[in-house]
C-alpha cells in the first residue's frame, strides 16, 4: 500500500493512540509525539487516573482497529450500581435490563500501553515521547518541540497536525492565540474536587467487596464511587467540594478530621481502606471542569479528543466520546475520499453537536449520581426502566441505555430523548398516574405518547 501524507498527531493518550493507529492502517505516515515517558516504561504518579469505563461507543473504536477481542482480557464487567447507605446497607440497580448489557472497568494504562504496542508494529509509525510541544505552525503544518532532558528544540514539519493533547491542549492554545475572536473557547468548573483512594485486595487475596459493579456511596452533595481492577484492588474516588458544609476539601486538614469523616459519612468504605490516611495526604486532589471550543480545525490542524471537548467523568464517556471521534472521523475521510482538509472541516462542524450533549449529559450525571440516586422517585423510576427494558428489549431505552449501549444514537438524540423520558417518568410517578388495573404494555404505551410531546417540546403540565 502506498504510504499517504505525512500527519503529526500530538498527544499518546488514548484518543491519540487509536487515532494514530486507525491512520496507520489507512496508510498514512504517522509521528505521534508525548510529552511525558513512555508508560509502558515509567512509574506513574498515583492519584491521577480516574478509573475508566469501557461502554459500546469505546469498544466501537477498538473495533475498528481490530482489536475488540484483545481488549477483553482487561475488562472487568459490572452490570449496575452498587449503592450504599449510611448504614453499609447496600442496593444494586441493574444499568439495563437486557440480557448482557453492562459496562467494563479497564486500566487506562494497559488500555494506553495495549494500542502503543499495536502502533509499534506498523512500520509507517514514528514514536516520540518525552518531547513537550512549545509552538505549532497552524498553516504549515509543523510544530517545535522541546526535549525532557535538555533544553535542545526541533522542528517536526508534516502534511497535516492533529491534536489530541487533552484538556491542557498546547494546539488548542495557539488556535485560539491566532484566531482570536473567531475562536470560542470556554473553561467551566464544578466547585468540586476529587481524590484517588484504594481498597486494597483482602489479605486472602480476594476483592474486598462486589467486584461485578460500580460502587457509589451517593451524600447529597458529595460521593464516593469504587471500580474494580485486576489486581483485586479498587480505584475509589472521593468527590468532594472545595468549601461549604461540613466537610470539604479545605477543612480536612489533619488525619483526625479525615478519619473523623470517612467514619461518619462513609462508615463500611472506611473499613476497607486501611491507607486512607496516607493515601489522602499524599495523593493530589484535582479539579472537575468542561472544556468546549470552536472551530475545531484552522489552517492544517484539527483538535480531537479532550483538546476539543473535554468534560467531567460521571457518564463514564469521556474514554468512549474520543473513540467516538476516532470512528466519526474516519467516516468523513472515507466521504470526503481521503481528503483530509475537507474532512478536517466537516468532522468539526458535525461533531460538536454531539460533543456538546454528551458534556452536559455528564453534567446531569453529577448531580444524579451524588444525590438522585438515593431518591425514592429515582429509584421507582430505574424499576420501572428496567421492567420496560426487560419485557420490551426493542421498544424502551433508557437515557442511560441510549448514551451507554446505543452506539447508533448520536449523543444528541440520546439527550432529547432521554430527558423527555426522565420528565414523564418522574412526573407520572410523583403524580400516581399509573393506575393499578394498567398492565406494564399499557404503562409502555402511555410513557412512549407522552415521551414524544415532552421531546417535541410540547406542554405536558396537565398529565
Amino acid at each position: 500500500m502506498a504510504t499517504k501524507e505525512h500527519i503529526l498527531i500530538i498527544g499518546a493518550g488514548l484518543c491519540g493512540s487509536l487515532l494514530a493507529l486507525r491512520m496507520a492502517q489507512l496508510g498514512y505516515k504517522v509521528t505521534l509525539t508525548e510529552k511525558r515517558a513512555d508508560l509502558r516504561k515509567a512509574d506513574l504518579s498515583a492519584g491521577r487516573s480516574i478509573n475508566l469505563a469501557l461502554s459500546n461507543r469505546g469498544l466501537k473504536g477498538l473495533k475498528l482497529v481490530g482489536l475488540e477481542k484483545e481488549v477483553e482480557s482487561l475488562c472487568i464487567p459490572m452490570h449496575g450500581r452498587m449503592l450504599h447507605d449510611k448504614k453499609g446497607e447496600t442496593q444494586l440497580s441493574s444499568y439495563s435490563g437486557r440480557e448482557g448489557e453492562y459496562i467494563n472497568s479497564i486500566s487506562r494504562t494497559g488500555l494506553n500501553a495495549l494500542l502503543l504496542d499495536k502502533l509499534e508494529t506498523y512500520p509507517n509509525v514514528d514514536l516520540k515521547f518525552k518531547n513537550a510541544c512549545t509552538h505549532v505552525d497552524l498553516k504549515q503544518a509543523k510544530a517545535s518541540f522541546k526535549t525532557d532532558d535538555s533544553d535542545s528544540m526541533f522542528t517536526i514539519e508534516a502534511d497535516y497536525v492533529i491534536g489530541t493533547d487533552g484538556a491542557g491542549s498546547v494546539v488548542r492554545q495557539q488556535m485560539e492565540a491566532e484566531r482570536g475572536f473567531l475562536f470560542s473557547h470556554s473553561q467551566e468548573f464544578l466547585t468540586h474536587g476529587y481524590k484517588e483512594l484504594t481498597f486494597p485486595a483482602t489479605k486472602e487475596g480476594n476483592y474486598a467487596t462486589e467486584k461485578g459493579a460500580l460502587h457509589i456511596w451517593p451524600r447529597g452533595e458529595n460521593m464516593l464511587i469504587a471500580l474494580p481492577n485486576m489486581d483485586k484492588s479498587f480505584t475509589v474516588t472521593l468527590f468532594l467540594a472545595y468549601e461549604g458544609g461540613g466537610y470539604n476539601f479545605n477543612n480536612l486538614t489533619d488525619e483526625a478530621i479525615v478519619e473523623k469523616y470517612f467514619k461518619e459519612v462513609y462508615p463500611d468504605a472506611y473499613k476497607l481502606m486501611p491507607d486512607l490516611k496516607t493515601e489522602f495526604f499524599e495523593n493530589p486532589t484535582a479539579p472537575l471542569g468542561t472544556i468546549r471550543c470552536f472551530p475545531w480545525n484552522y489552517g492544517k490542524t484539527l483538535l480531537m479528543g479532550d483538546a476539543s471537548h473535554a468534560i467531567v467523568p460521571f457518564y463514564g464517556q469521556g474514554m468512549n466520546a474520543s473513540f467516538e471521534d476516532v470512528v466519526e472521523f474516519d467516516k468523513h475521510l472515507s466521504n470526503a475520499d481521503d481528503d483530509l482538509k475537507t474532512a478536517f472541516q466537516t468532522f468539526g462542524q458535525q461533531r460538536k453537536t454531539d460533543a456538546d450533549a454528551i458534556a452536559d449529559l455528564a453534567l446531569d450525571n453529577f448531580h444524579e449520581m451524588k444525590s438522585h440516586t438515593a431518591e425514592d422517585v429515582f429509584l421507582a423510576k430505574r424499576k420501572l426502566e428496567l421492567e420496560f427494558e426487560k419485557e420490551f428489549p426493542k421498544d424502551y431505552f433508557s437515557k442511560y441505555s441510549l448514551v451507554t449501549f446505543r452506539e447508533d444514537v448520536p449523543y444528541s438524540k440520546a439527550i432529547k430523548q432521554g430527558r423527555a423520558q426522565d420528565l414523564v417518568l418522574q412526573e407520572m410517578i410523583r403524580k400516581n398516574l399509573f393506575k393499578p388495573e394498567m398492565n406494564l404494555q399499557e404503562k409502555l404505551n402511555l410513557v412512549l405518547q407522552v415521551s414524544k410531546k415532552a421531546e417535541d417540546n410540547e406542554l405536558i403540565f396537565d398529565l
